[in-house]
């Protein structure tokens, strides 16, 4: 399938005009939309693929990745499918939900950023009390929402 046209952005399999068996060609599109549409992680980045995987979980494929990931370019999405692992290369802004631990990542740079961590509030000559408690429900709402870390 490699002589087929794809999609700019990601390289998604089109249909090509009288081709044979286009069935094939439009599942694996969709197998790759499903994965990248709302897209979410199990974990990552991890050079090592899971011991199990069931179709349709991601993960974040690390540098010097092993076993069926051998190849995959750091910072790949590694998609579990009844045919084997598939990739993608991420695109700067690309956003996905790490499930592990509810961190929302972005890929910038050419890596997975994490959400910046913020200290809860202290220190100052004039402690207020009040303030202190209503920026710690702030930071601890967004943490649950995964848009920053707590530290």
């Amino acid at each position: 399938m490699t002589d087929l046209p794809t999609t700019a952005r990601f390289g998604l399999p089109l249909l090509a005009t009288a081709q044979a068996q286009k069935e094939i060609t439009h599942n694996e599109a969709l197998t790759l939309l499903d994965a990248l549409a709302h897209a979410a992680v199990e974990d990552g980045p991890r050079a090592d693929p899971p011991p199990t995987a069931a179709a349709g979980q991601c993960w974040l494929v690390a540098d010097a990745a092993t076993g069926g990931w051998t190849g995959a370019a750091a910072g790949s999405l590694a998609i579990s499918t009844a045919g084997g692992w598939r990739f993608i290369a991420p695109r700067r802004g690309m956003r996905v939900l790490r499930l592990a631990d509810g961190a929302r990542l972005h890929f910038e740079s050419g890596v997975w950023m994490e959400p910046g961590v913020i200290a809860n509030p202290d220190g100052g000559t004039i402690v207020d009390s009040e303030a202190r408690t209503a920026i710690t429900a702030i930071i601890l709402a967004l943490s649950a929402r995964g848009l920053l870390i707590s530290g």
